[in-house]
């Protein structure tokens, strides 16, 4: 009764939480909701049903997890942080008691037995059953006690060993004051006797200072090294368990690549196509540390990141990122992409007034989505300013999934962009650079995967989808950004009204291409790595030894010996087996990008096959369907690494428009 009279409405709209002990109160009902449906599940003779009561079973607890899940690191108020973690602890404990509830892995392990009643389900209902099999069995519940005793430890034991690994990549090393040059030592943070290195200072014009970053923080910690083997360890055994040859091969299941010998090819084809490119660009940026360091001019692997900074501005293309930021606004950019769906899909983005209490802070903006003939399709909540305490990433959050309700409604998505924009100011409106431009069109391409997934079950809802295909709609995205013909919609000078001139933006993309090439081959290194790291165990050598020996065969620039670079590895945890996916990602999206909108970036049929074929399934349908879908042709491994090649090649036209 109060509430209603102080007009104070919950976050997101959901009316317990005015306050942080709200949470509680959510997540209590969310569990009772959870037993009720668990009861139904395991009494019901197996069916279609059975899908939806496990969809509206995860769809109960996600409600509550994944809101909590972000509140837990964007509130600002610490009593709401404190509770949306305690929300969330509390579902994670159910969710692992789901896991290995017998009686409910049977209801549904019954269904998938029947081959007459499989047959019969369609296929997006097929793939979530499926899918829900799949997190039972890493559980090993389908296992006998014993064994399924040991998968149960092991999943902790995991879990532990991932936060360990986790923490330990980010702690600094420390080395005696008198083993560093005297004149670097304010580079750094000096404590008592010692020198403390919290990072690689890759920036650093230093030679030395880079170097001696690298070689401490890289300084093997025998503590980091012993839990890495035992997280490698344990992920293969639970593998090898739960009836997996190795992690990678469980790691990969439903994926676009399906399986590691695909994954292994992808990585060792994009090398070799690499290389010549990869050389030249070690060339150039050997050449630039001659002219500015001619007596230690061997290329280490501290130098790359630096002196390809160096080299961007000095090369034709010199961008400078400030001559850019008064034509790209805020508002501008907003109306950019207003257009751009407009356009591309029929949708246009309205800024709604959010109700008091439904945001975490007053500078958040509230957008509806809304389909010129559908109407409403989701909300998205624009959390773009910095503020103390918020994470630095710029990321995307489904805080609820879409699905088809019981009486027919589709349950409304809700998703949370993030970014960390400067605020603006009375006679300054917020200005992005083009990075921040380019990452706004990103994050903006995850939330549109989210809005127009009609997905039945919210298991499979939006960006819920294998990994390796979740980048493609954002990656997308950052074609349009870096297309003369989009940005020229949108881009104008905040004072003048002038519009961005078109050499400015081919400058743009082409200072993008310089020494791409050595950047992409630090990526397939790294994801070779993560691939043997989880392949075939024991592994043939130390994880030291074998980071050496594909640093040289997949890098090409020299291992410094006492380090371990893969001790900061910290994608190992999230990514295990997976480090491909971005690259797996950028390819497909860069064939879409060539095939269905490179020539008119506004064609509206392409934009409603796009949403037809890869937008509407989420996760339901298997990637490489909707891949094919979309291409009107299945793609080979040799057609991904050339899309990812081909874009390092210099554009001619602006070669010739900027010689003129």
């Amino acid at each position: 009764q109060l509430e209603i009279l102080s007009g104070l409405q919950g976050l997101f709209g959901v009316p317990e939480l005015s306050a942080p002990e709200g949470f509680r109160i959510a997540q209590e009902s969310a569990l009772r909701t959870a037993d009720l449906l668990v009861e139904r599940a395991c009494a019901l003779p197996p069916g279609p049903r059975t899908v939806l009561i496990f969809d509206e079973l995860s769809d109960s607890l996600c409600r509550v997890a994944d809101l909590a899940d972000f509140v837990k690191i964007a509130h600002p108020e610490p009593a709401f942080r404190e509770a949306a973690e305690e929300a969330c602890r509390s579902i994670g404990t159910a969710v692992e008691k789901l896991n290995t509830n017998v009686e409910l892995y049977q209801s549904l392990q019954k269904l998938l037995a029947d081959q007459t009643l499989v047959d019969s389900l369609d296929p997006e209902t097929r793939r979530v059953a499926e899918l829900f099999m799949f997190d039972f069995e890493i559980s090993g519940i389908h296992l006998d006690k014993e064994k399924r005793k040991r998968a149960v430890d092991l999943n902790v034991k995991i879990l532990d060993l991932s936060n360990a690994f986790l923490m330990g990549t980010h702690f600094p090393n420390k080395v005696e004051k008198r083993l560093l040059p005297e004149h670097i030592h304010q580079n750094f943070t000096v404590s008592g006797n010692h020198v403390i290195i919290d990072g690689l200072h890759a920036e650093a014009p230093d030679d030395l200072v880079r170097e001696a970053a690298y070689k401490i923080f890289l300084y093997p910690n025998a503590g980091q090294l012993k839990c890495l083997e035992e997280l490698l360890s344990s992920r293969d055994l639970l593998a090898k368990l739960v009836g997996y040859p190795t992690y990678s091969h469980r790691a990969l299941q439903g994926t676009i690549a399906k399986n590691p010998e695909t994954v292994m090819q992808f990585l060792e084809k994009l090398s070799d196509k690499l290389s010549e490119r990869t050389i030249k660009d070690f060339e150039m940026i050997r050449g630039m540390k001659m002219k500015l360091n001619p007596q230690n001019s061997e290329l280490m692997p501290w130098d790359p990141p630096y002196y390809s900074g160096v080299i961007r501005p000095q090369s034709p293309y010199n961008i400078e990122p400030s001559l850019y930021c008064p034509f790209f606004s805020l508002g501008a950019c907003m109306e950019g992409l207003n257009v751009l769906f407009t356009k591309l899909l029929g949708l246009t983005l309205y800024a709604e007034q959010p109700a008091r209490g439904e945001v975490w802070c007053e500078d958040v903006r509230k957008l509806a989505v809304v389909h010129e003939s559908e109407g409403l399709l989701g909300y998205i909540y624009c959390d773009f300013f910095q503020r103390a305490d918020k994470p630095h990433q710029d990321c995307h959050f489904t805080i609820r999934g879409g699905r088809l309700k019981e009486d027919g409604d589709y349950q409304l998505p809700v998703v949370v962009l993030m970014l960390n924009l400067p605020h603006p100011s009375r006679n300054l409106p917020t200005l992005l650079t083009p990075g921040m431009m380019e990452n706004l069109f990103h994050e903006m391409g995850h939330a549109m995967h989210s809005m127009l997934g009609r997905t039945r079950y919210q298991h499979v809802t939006g960006t819920r989808c294998p990994t390796d295909f979740a980048e493609v709609p954002s990656i997308l995205m950052e074609y349009f950004a870096n297309d003369y013909r989009v940005v020229n919609q949108f881009a104008r000078h905040y004072q003048t009204g002038q519009s961005l001139p078109k050499n400015m933006v081919s400058r743009l993309c082409e200072s993008k291409k310089v020494c791409a090439a050595a950047d992409m081959q630090l990526q397939v290194f790294y994801a070779t790595l993560d691939q043997i790291y989880h392949g075939k165990h024991p592994l043939r050598a130390s994880t030291t030894d074998i980071l050496r020996d594909t640093q040289e065969k997949f890098y090409g620039l020299p291992y410094v010996p006492n380090t371990a670079w893969q001790l900061r590895f910290s994608h190992l945890v999230g990514y295990g087996a997976k480090y491909y996916s971005y690259l797996m990602s950028r390819a497909v999206a860069s064939m879409v990008w060539k095939e269905c909108f490179q020539q008119d970036p506004f064609n509206r049929a392409a934009g409603e096959r796009y949403r037809r074929e890869m937008l509407a399934h989420g996760g339901g349908k298997e990637p490489m369907l909707m891949v094919q879908g979309m291409l009107q042709k299945c793609p080979s491994i040799d057609d991904f690494v050339s899309a990812l090649v081909s874009d390092l090649d210099p554009d001619f036209e602006t070669f010739l428009m900027d010689s003129e």
